[in-house]
């Protein structure tokens, strides 16, 4: 499994603080002549491997991703059409009456029209009469 970069980080950073306090130990009781000790050296080594790993770590995560393939749509078969279904047991619905004729409104108003004058005529021939 591989070491998460974050983890490193933190782990670099108490390597740093652990190498820092053998350091100013060393220089405290012994002067800043003398050679590292072993525990110094020691945690230089741990150092070196966490910032290699950090650089490792790194330069995989830049690398490409790997893609999931496209989709590829494939066309499906057309599928054959039904025969329609006919149920014997019921039977053929009677249709509903035809609409009448409704006449437009300037047709009602001719035909009344022609009602009134046919009606005027009649007065006059019964008068005549």
């Amino acid at each position: 499994m591989p070491i998460r970069t974050a983890s490193l980080n933190k782990q670099l950073h108490k390597n740093g603080v652990r190498l820092h306090q053998a350091i100013e130990s060393r220089v405290h009781s012994e002067g800043a002549d003398q050679a590292a000790s072993e525990h110094e050296k020691a945690l230089l080594d741990e150092r070196r491997f966490l910032k290699e790993a950090k650089a490792k770590r790194a330069e995989q995560a830049a690398q490409p991703k790997p893609k999931a393939a496209k989709f590829v749509h494939h066309e499906a078969k057309p599928k054959a059409p039904k025969a329609p279904k006919h149920k014997e047991g019921k039977e053929d619905k009677p249709k509903a009456k035809p609409a009448k004729d409704h006449l437009s409104a300037t047709d009602k108003r001719a035909k009344k029209a022609e009602a009134l004058q046919a009606a005027k005529n009649a007065a006059k021939k019964s008068a005549k009469t």
